[in-house]
């Protein structure tokens, strides 16, 4: 394999932390932590623009969560603003460990340029996505798929 200057070993492993933070910044730094202890390489999340990603409908219908009653207060409670992606960045800098998201639409992918992650990610439900993968092609970085 060319180009191996990002792997420090063979194996490359990365924690998925994914939304499994329940939306709070101190459970993802314990996640994070745990995968810097557990030699892990890198982390990684997901980001989605709430309203590019699910319809109107699907937002507005009943789901009971910590959050509230419908599918969109579920959602946005489990998404990170930009001063906790600002905060996941310093952590993982300090701790010396890669992060990186899957990014559900355009305008995340966009977003998740101002951290300068060095890998990608694809996620499964958006491998028929074609400007999204034109998008993250053109930033010419790994790409985990």
């Amino acid at each position: 394999m060319k180009n191996r200057a990002h792997f420090k070993r063979p194996c490359f492993i990365i924690a998925e932390i994914g939304i499994n933070h329940n939306g709070d910044i101190n459970i993802a730094k314990d996640l994070i932590r745990a995968a810097k202890e557990s030699g892990c390489d890198a982390v990684k999340f997901q980001k989605r623009t709430i309203n590019l990603v699910y319809n109107q409908e699907f937002l507005d219908s009943l789901r009971e969560s910590p959050w509230g009653k419908t599918q969109r207060a579920q959602k946005e409670g489990l998404e990170f603003k930009e001063y906790e992606y600002k905060e996941i960045s310093r952590f993982c800098k300090y701790l010396g460990i890669e992060f990186f998201a899957s990014a559900w639409d355009l305008e995340s992918q966009k977003f998740l340029r101002q951290f300068n992650c060095k890998f990608n990610k694809i996620a499964s439900a958006m491998l028929v996505h074609e400007p999204l993968l034109r998008e993250v092609a053109s930033e010419r970085k790994h790409t985990f798929i």
